[in-house]
């Protein structure tokens, strides 16, 4: 419903105005970025004559597609997979309509950047990179010193060879400044502002420029040529980049271009006066002026420019947490739709008999594609948007992971009942609801790529069950009563299934003997916390194989761990603390979706701690419910911490380490923003650690300010941050990303959820009130140990939270099925793909994009009309392999590693060919030429030249290489 309001308001203008508009003069140039609005224009609004004019233009380079993703990601709060695969989705159509490959980059709007973005735009074939928003102090320095323009080498393992050139944009950022010196009405943006949800009937929209005519075009052509001198003085060439345009502009390109030609006509023909000349350009046209002027550029490291700050009192920091229930159903769908192309692509392949329709399955992923591609806007997940905006994030991701479901339940389906065994399933329902007092039977599959032991939670509305695998022996488990409802029981599975392979599981209610183990509850009196330190203390532990956890029985909360193998104890208290923060502009700076402003320092938010202990054979969970006083009724805060003990005969060295803990927040009292403290004895001298996308490890040292220290000492985690002292380390890894900071010595805090209003009139004309009264339930796993043991854990355990098991019911129709006697081959869940632990299959996929993966013959095509029809092609699939540690982490995970793609893909047939490709797959990387730009490392500029050849479907993957291949099958 939004973007057809956009569509409709402006967007689909700006299309047909510009193209009309560019055919009209042969200097006029445009650039374009998001293809979600431009696809909508393409497949839904274009003739066919305006389908023919946009290829002409594009042949002749005067318009220009940059970035080419579906949309300008946000950097801040995105996972590396959902990036790589948004900008996957815009290449893949851009090359196969029109066999155009995306070269330059221009993200100018997300809040600060990541040091991941150079890497990805390197990888997929990009010449120079463009930002705006960095903190402004920073900028104001750059800008001075003529630095804004540098070669930045954003991943430190692979430095130079995937470096990039990154151009900042000066203090005026991507919009032309509207002020004219001589007159009270604005300039330079003809078409005014656009209205919604109609255009005006009339055609005059508000903020109309003054029209550029005979008398002011003098002065008109001063102020232009003032500002590009100004301009000119911070950067180290003649060529000044003028971005002419701003949000939702260009929708009556007509006015725009006519008011343009005056001016810049005017501008060339006194170009001896004013010592300017000017002409329209593309991105690209600008990055190939400063590169032929053959300078030699400052290398920028790793360093990333997150957070980021507008002024003193505006940190942009409270969108790393705004709409969390949102940002944790966009990673979930993500999830979802990594296990549904890797579950899909096993089927094609190895079943190509089988019932299901290609053409409607891949029509089922592409919806999921499309709603993953979409939310990772960078006001989509950040939670900048309006809240019919969320909704509509939310329903599509809804009903893509819908249909993902049912196409992973349908190939269940098909798959048991080709085996014509004895099982039938009446149904497999993709619900995430529990299991009735019926025989049912749980489907488990495991989405990565290497074998897997943990558990699975179903809700099961009786004590007493059994779980037994499909040759009938039982399978450890425990039931206990649930947190959440009183009326049901949580049943813990323990399962432990191969790399991309599936499990089935039969749950009964036994009336005789339950194989299940039951949980027992001890429930101890609500502690009044305020009143500590009267009496000894009373410590009672919770210990497995790795772990042993103390809590006070004076105040119900956690006192210290200790990881038994070194036998290191690290004090360790928890607390929920909530920043007061102001929503009245008159009264000082104040919090919104976009900015943090805490007023002062957070403070607790519970006098009373209540527990509960549930323990079993398998599991022991630690339920803490926080309340305001001793008295209160009910609670806003509650952990649920989970520790694991594993069976002999399993391997549980991940499940083992891991303290899992659930949150529950919410609602909030309006302009309160929650954290949840963690305190230690570690010295960690206030150092912090997060990660960038869940890629790469930036180092965060707390930093001092004039102004606003606290909000500015946040970070984004997306996925891993870590404190440490000399021999100790505490991770976290999150499932959603959160903001995090660490506000003392030995502290880290974790910025859990936010309710906020506030009267800025541009907030509330937009409706970008935080006025969020939900609950969020997000997860947090913690591991304790060494740096080496902590090292060679928290990769895999991140990926391990990231891509949990899907878990799908079936009933079993008829009466007791027959056991089989002996598991039939062949079968998926008997075969599996299996990656070292320390590379990730990243991807496994079939797009069905239908372009040659030879570049001449593409193009070749596309100039015939080949893009407008023809059949999705279910032969190519597409496989990506990363590499999870960085040079120097780790003395063996650290090494470079040999892959026999051959061999690694046995199970999904014969291996023919292999093609190596750029990152978005649209480049063979042997005929990837980017432009290498003269450092003080290299001394001349020319190209870089990939070597990446895999001889033989051998290939060495290196320390945080992520690298692509398109694989055929016999």
């Amino acid at each position: 419903f939004f973007l057809q309001e956009s569509m409709h308001a402006y967007a689909a203008n700006v299309y047909t105005t510009a193209v009309e508009e560019l055919m009209k003069g042969k200097q006029r140039k445009f650039i374009a970025v998001e293809q979600e609005f431009f696809r909508l224009w393409w497949d839904g609004v274009a003739t066919d004559t305006q389908k023919q004019q946009v290829h002409q233009l594009l042949q002749e380079g005067r318009l220009e597609f940059v970035i080419g993703g579906q949309v300008m990601h946000d950097e801040a709060v995105t996972l590396i997979d959902d990036q790589i695969l948004q900008l996957t989705e815009g290449h893949g159509f851009l090359y196969e309509t029109f066999g155009f490959r995306p070269q330059f980059s221009w993200h100018v709007d997300p809040f600060g950047a990541s040091a991941t973005t150079p890497t990805l735009f390197a990888l997929s074939g990009f010449n120079a990179h463009l930002i705006s928003r960095i903190d402004y102090d920073l900028k104001a320095d750059m800008q001075k010193n003529k630095k804004l323009q540098f070669v930045w080498q954003g991943s430190p393992s692979l430095s130079e060879r995937e470096e990039i050139f990154t151009h900042v944009m000066d203090q005026y950022s991507y919009c032309t400044p509207s002020q004219l010196p001589f007159s009270n009405r604005s300039g330079f943006y003809w078409n005014g502002f656009a209205t919604f949800p109609d255009p005006p009937k009339d055609g005059v929209y508000p903020n109309m420029s003054l029209p550029v005519t005979d008398s002011n075009l003098h002065q008109y052509a001063q102020t232009m040529v003032a500002n590009i001198k100004e301009r000119a003085a911070w950067f180290r060439t003649s060529d000044v980049l003028w971005p002419w345009g701003c949000d939702k502009q260009f929708f009556n390109a007509s006015v725009q271009y006519r008011n343009m030609d005056l001016l810049l006509d005017y501008i060339n023909k006194h170009s001896a006066e004013f010592g300017v000349t000017v002409q329209y350009a593309t991105v690209g046209d600008y990055f190939q002026a400063v590169y032929s002027r053959n300078l030699t550029w400052e290398i920028r490291n790793s360093q990333d420019f997150l957070p980021y700050s507008t002024e003193p009192f505006q940190a942009w920091t409270g969108f790393y947490t705004s709409r969390s229930t949102l940002k944790g159903i966009a990673r979930r769908a993500s999830s979802l739709l990594y296990a549904g192309e890797s579950f899909f692509t096993q089927y094609v392949q190895k079943h190509p008999e089988g019932s299901i329709c290609k053409c409607k399955a891949l029509k089922q992923l592409r919806s999921l594609r499309w709603a993953v591609s979409e939310v990772q806007h960078h006001d989509g997940i950040t939670g900048t948007e309006s809240p019919k905006v969320t909704d509509m994030y939310v329903t599509n991701l809804m009903y893509g992971v819908f249909n993902v479901k049912k196409l992973m339940a349908s190939i269940i389906f098909d798959m048991n009942n080709a085996k014509k065994n004895g099982e039938v399933y009446s149904s497999v329902y993709p619900k995430d609801s529990g299991i009735s007092d019926v025989d049912q039977y749980v489907v488990v599959y495991n989405p990565l790529a290497w074998n897997i032991t943990t558990f699975v939670s179903v809700s099961v509305s009786n004590l007493a069950v059994s779980v037994y695998d499909e040759l009938g022996h039982p399978v450890p488990a425990q039931v206990q009563s649930s947190a959440e409802s009183p009326s049901t029981y949580d049943l813990y599975i323990l399962v432990a299934i191969n790399g991309l392979s599936y499990r089935k599981y039969s749950v009964k209610p036994s009336d005789v003997k339950q194989s299940a183990f039951t949980g027992r509850s001890i429930k101890y009196k609500r502690r009044n916390i305020t009143r500590t330190g009267q009496q000894g203390r009373q410590l009672f532990p919770v210990v497995n194989n790795c772990y042993q956890v103390l809590f006070d029985q004076n105040t119900n909360l956690m006192h210290s761990i200790t990881e038994r193998e070194t036998n290191r104890t690290v004090e360790l208290t928890q607390e929920f603390l909530e920043y007061h923060v102001n929503g009245d502009t008159m009264k000082g700076p104040i919090s919104d979706n976009y900015l943090f402003g805490p007023n002062a320092s957070a403070l607790p938010v519970s006098k009373a701690v209540g527990l509960e202990l549930v323990s079993g054979h398998l599991m022991t969970e630690i339920r803490q419910y926080f309340y305001s006083n001793v008295t209160s009724q009910d609670y806003i805060y509650a952990v649920y911490t989970r520790i694991y003990t594993v069976p002999e005969g399993y391997d549980g060295k991940l499940l083992c380490h891991r303290i899992e803990q659930e949150y529950s927040v919410g609602p909030l009292e309006l302009n309160r923003e929650a954290v949840l403290r963690t305190s230690t004895n570690l010295n960690t001298k206030q150092l912090l650690y997060t990660d960038n996308n869940g890629y790469e490890m930036q180092k965060r040292p707390f930093k001092a300010y004039v102004n606003n220290t606290v909000a500015r000492n946040y970070y984004p985690m997306v996925q891993t941050a870590f404190i440490e002292d000399d021999t100790t380390r505490l991770m976290l890894l999150a499932e959603r990303a959160h903001g995090i900071s660490s506000q003392g010595n030995g502290q880290v805090e974790v910025m859990l959820h936010r309710r906020l209003w506030n009267n800025l009139e541009w907030n509330l004309s937009n409706n970008l009130t935080l006025n969020d009264s939900s609950v969020v339930r997000p997860v947090i796993w913690l591991i304790l140990g060494t740096k080496a043991v902590t090292n060679i854990l928290y990769r895999t355990s991140g990926l391990a939270l990231e891509h949990r098991p899907v878990v799908m019911f079936g009933a079993l129709s008829g009466g007791k099925p027959k056991l089989p006697g002996h598991r039939q081959q062949n079968s998926v869940h008997d075969s599996s793909i299996t990656v070292p632990p320390n590379l990730h299959l990243q991807t496994l996929s079939i797009p069905g994009w239908r372009y040659s993966s030879n570049h001449v013959e593409q193009v070749r095509s596309v100039r015939m009309g080949k893009w407008k029809q023809g059949d999705a092609d279910f032969s190519r699939v597409l496989l990506r392999i990363r590499h999870l540690y960085e040079v120097g982490e780790d003395p063996v995970l650290s090494k470079p590693v040999m892959v026999d793609l051959k061999s690694l893909l046995k199970e999904l047939g014969s291996v023919m060919a292999v093609e190596e490709r750029s990152l978005t797959g649209t480049w063979d990387v042997n005929t990837l030429k980017r432009w290498k730009w003269k450092t003080a490392q290299y001394a001349s500029k020319g190209f870089f030249n990939s070597t990446k050849t895999s001889e033989d479907f051998i290939v060495t993957v290196h320390p945080k290489e992520i690298r692509t291949f398109f694989v055929y099958f016999q």
